[in-house]
């Protein structure tokens, strides 16, 4: 059976991907209401209720929205670290039924092996992942101020890689809604990655086996989609990567299913 990887909606405001392999049926992350999260899994004829497993990047609420239901109502496995599970609990005031990792180790959910390592971030023990099927590897890289040593060579694991491009910097520093502690956070080391940042990531990474990547994690604000995808490309362009493909994700709507 192929591998199947659908994002189902990645923005400020709720992320949530879905991957389907032989002998596994994954969330990562479920950044939206529980009805959101089964109306974005029926436009490929799934059901929240065939999950096998949540994987849980960090805490916020725009990775977490959808877990106390997932957890409590349908009883489906999450799986995070402990900080992770003791935040959310906390935030939800709801005992979840968590299996924890110990980031920087691995687990399996049927036939993925899972590899979360430690990113940047301003939470209590944010995580990325690399996720290895069948038919290649797949990586998230969302919700880190910047690219440590140890994330690129996790990040040059992957075939697919969800990678973060979050603001444009001009349009942060020039957006009139957001005080300059927020704007300044934002840019921190524990803050969020740039269209620039992105595509210095992509560079560092780049190899023949990088297939895939989706730019994920846009600000409404303080970029846009075309902004994002011209900064990567060009970079690309230079790089003479005519390999990979490279597509924006929506906050409103899934992209199409990609199969490995």
């Amino acid at each position: 059976m192929p591998v199947h990887l659908t994002i189902l909606g990645s923005g400020s405001s709720g992320n949530c991907a879905y991957l389907e392999t032989d002998g596994a049926r994954i969330l990562i992350d479920a950044g939206f209401s529980l009805g959101q999260i089964r109306t974005r899994l029926q436009t490929i004829g799934r059901v929240p209720e065939n999950l096998d497993a949540v994987i849980v990047t960090h805490e916020h609420s725009d990775h977490v929205a959808g877990l106390p239901l997932l957890g409590t109502k349908l009883n489906i496995p999450i799986y995070c670290n402990r900080p992770t599970k003791e935040a959310v609990e906390y935030q939800s005031k709801k005992s979840l039924p968590c299996r924890l990792f110990t980031t920087g180790g691995s687990f399996t959910v049927g036939d993925v092996e899972i590899q979360p390592f430690p990113i940047s971030h301003d939470a209590q023990d944010p995580v990325g992942y690399i996720l290895r099927t069948s038919a290649g590897t797949v990586g998230f890289l969302t919700d880190l101020g910047i690219a440590t040593k140890l994330v690129l060579e996790r990040a040059r694991l992957a075939n697919v890689l969800v990678l973060e491009t979050n603001y444009d910097l001009k349009m942060l520093q020039d957006c009139p809604h957001r005080p300059w502690s927020l704007k300044q956070r934002i840019q921190s080391r524990t803050g969020h990655l740039s269209n620039e940042d992105a595509a210095n990531v992509t560079q560092e990474i780049m190899s023949a086996d990088l297939r895939h990547v989706y730019l994920g994690h846009l600000s409404q604000q303080c970029n846009h989609p075309e902004l994002a995808h011209r900064v990567i490309r060009d970079r690309l362009a230079v790089l003479g990567a005519t390999h990979v493909r490279t597509e924006v994700t929506s906050q409103a709507l899934p992209c199409p299913t990609l199969t490995l």
